[in-house]
């Protein structure tokens, strides 16, 4: 299974909703909280290609967006297949 981190805050919901996916999916992961370390987020922004906002999620080296995007490919049938390759 490919790494997935994902860059969170802990005021955030959608960061909640998408760690709460990938724990029932039972995918470890690792996190970046970029309210306690704001010296990660310039490294989020860059690997987000610009993105700004949390969360900001990888699986590999692949940057897969945000909650929405990652509920997307759950939905698509298309999530656990990118987990695992």
């Amino acid at each position: 299974m490919k790494p997935v981190e994902i860059y969170t805050s802990p005021l955030c919901g959608f960061c909640h909703a998408a760690k709460r996916l990938l724990t029932q999916k039972g995918v470890a992961f690792s996190e970046v909280d970029v309210l306690a370390n704001p010296d990660r987020k310039p490294e989020m922004i860059k690997r987000a290609d610009g993105g700004r906002t949390v969360p900001q999620i990888f699986v590999g080296d692949m940057h897969v967006g945000g909650c929405d995007d990652l509920y997307a490919l759950e939905r698509a049938g298309k999530l656990d297949a990118l987990l695992a390759t």
